[in-house]
């Protein structure tokens, strides 16, 4: 099946770019072009197209509000092209929390990968079932910790990795830890500068203190480590030492990746083996399946997002296929699983 794409971008160089990126795919069809939102809402009613992507800033109408209403009149899988400004980073982060599929930075001469990954986001954003996210109060603290009289850590490490649709898996999970949670170190798939943007608004949405991993960063309790967008993350010194920090370097790509979920899930394996615990959630492809596996073969507990609620069942199926997922949950369930598995307090009253 063809899939039919409008274009939605004030520049016409830029309409240009990506229309060039995504006829080369005999999969796509770039059935039309707009420059401005009133534009696109015409073309949106004449052509029905599969997928659009879109400008985050653009005269008239910004590309956010125009979103919503796209979500809110005619629901349509979007892919929103940002420029890498701090401004265009927040509010592409508005956007994947508002509904659109994923997004993609225009390109720069330095490095395309990202926007190279365009036409394999837009393929993946047609098959994907579209599911309106309505934005709700932050999450009620789980369970487990409120009935446990409170958070006492077992001393075990978390690490997490997303790609596509993590954006709203994360703030889920984390939102929901304690102040106290076990140190957690995160891989999410995003292009460089807008992973400080978004450990920014993780900041200001959990209870944990959560920020962009630094290099040498001593991990600890009541911490989210998030990797930047540009470098792998691992976990480095010796297990039970209180000394264990983050390592980034700028390794070649795993897993078609920089940062890598293999690389963070790899290192855990390594350093922590049983005392850790491993997540993955939604996303494309299969980064992190390998790096899971070798974590659950070293002793730790390993969790699995399941299809029902993943966004894209790619990353969470490749895992639970090759036996890496000892336990597969909806997203809604996950935070809480986490803190009764490394909860000293809970573990003791039941």
């Amino acid at each position: 099946m063809t899939v039919r794409v409008l274009i939605v971008d004030d520049s016409a160089t830029m309409r240009g770019v990506i229309s060039a990126s995504l006829r080369r795919d005999p999969e796509i069809e770039v059935v039309g072009e707009a420059g401005d939102p009133y534009e696109a809402r015409s073309a949106i009613k004449e052509l029905n197209p599969d997928v659009i992507t879109l400008d985050v800033e653009m005269p008239n109408m910004n590309g956010l509000d125009f979103l919503e209403k796209i979500m809110r009149l005619r629901p349509t899988p979007v892919i929103m092209v940002s420029s890498l400004t701090s401004e265009g980073a927040q509010v592409t982060l508005q956007a994947l929390e508002a509904g659109a599929f994923d997004c993609v930075p225009k390109p720069s001469l330095g490095d395309r990968h990202d926007f190279d990954m365009l036409g394999e986001k837009v393929k993946a954003a047609a098959k994907t079932r579209l599911r309106l996210r309505p934005r709700e109060a932050a999450p009620a603290r789980p369970a487990a910790v409120s009935s446990a009289g409170g958070f006492r850590s077992d001393g075990r490490l978390v690490a997490i990795g997303a790609s596509t649709g993590g954006v709203e898996a994360l703030i889920e999970v984390l939102s929901r830890f304690p102040a106290s949670c076990p140190p957690t170190l995160v891989v999410q798939h995003m292009p460089p500068s807008f992973t400080r943007s978004f450990a920014d608004r993780l900041n200001r949405l959990c209870a944990p203190v959560v920020a962009e991993a630094e290099n040498g960063a001593v991990v600890q309790p009541g911490h989210v480590y998030v990797a930047p967008g540009d470098a792998h993350l691992e976990i480095a010194g010796v297990a039970g030492s209180g000394r264990l920090h983050c390592r980034l370097h700028q390794g070649e790509r795993v897993s078609g990746h920089r940062p890598s979920v293999d690389v963070l899930f790899g290192s855990f394996a390594r350093v922590m083996k049983g005392r850790a615990l491993g997540v993955i959630l939604t996303g494309m492809g299969r980064d992190g399946a390998e790096g899971l596996a070798a974590m659950r073969q070293s002793g730790a507990e390993t969790i699995g997002q399941d299809e029902a609620s993943s966004i894209v069942y790619g990353m969470p199926k490749a895992a639970f296929e090759i036996g890496a997922v000892e336990r597969q949950l909806p997203l809604p369930a996950i935070a809480d699983q986490i803190i009764k598995s490394t909860n000293l307090t809970y573990r003791e009253a039941v």
